[in-house]
């Protein structure tokens, strides 16, 4: 992928029931390495499959974000949490069992110093992460240091075309 593409391709969801023929497509760019943006229950975020060459780094050039500012990991499922390094202290264990699905990010320690983590509680990247069996590095759908985008819209005209599908 290269961070200036095509506009972007809008997929109409329905967010309680996604059409898993278009969260299929979603999941295909991610695959490929594309960055798609996707609506959390809070604003829109810009994901990435952490398994795919440079997508992470995409997400750093699409937003001009700081090097040193890490991104969070959605996951489906706790043991995600733990399959990616993390440890989870008994504490933690309980916040996400009382607060997950929903807006925690856990920072958490892992090998490679502390890494963020958050169950969404939202239909559509919950079934993104469970077609991927895998983890996605997201972040708010904007540039760096401007409002969070609060719709697709919103996200389009702050990322357009260094996103695959929205």
């Amino acid at each position: 992928m290269s961070v200036e593409q095509a506009r972007p391709t809008i997929l109409p969801l329905d967010p309680r029931s996604p059409d898993p023929a278009l969260i299929e497509q979603a999941v295909s760019a991610l695959e490929s390495g594309d960055l798609v943006v996707v609506p959390t229950e809070t604003v829109y975020g810009l994901a990435a499959d952490p398994r795919a060459t440079d997508a992470v780094t995409w997400i750093y050039l699409a937003k001009g974000r700081a090097d040193d500012k890490p991104i969070a990991l959605f996951v489906s499922e706790l043991r995600q949490v733990e399959q990616y390094g993390a440890r989870v202290s008994p504490k933690a264990g309980r916040l996400a069992e009382k607060f997950w699905p929903g807006p925690l990010t856990l920072v958490l320690p892992c090998a490679s110093g502390f890494m963020g983590f958050r169950m969404p509680d939202h239909a559509v990247p919950l079934a993104l992460l469970r077609r991927l069996a895998s983890v996605l590095a997201v972040t708010s759908a904007n540039r760096s240091g401007e409002p969070p985008a609060v719709t697709a819209q919103e996200a389009v005209a702050a990322l357009g075309s260094s996103v695959a599908i929205v």
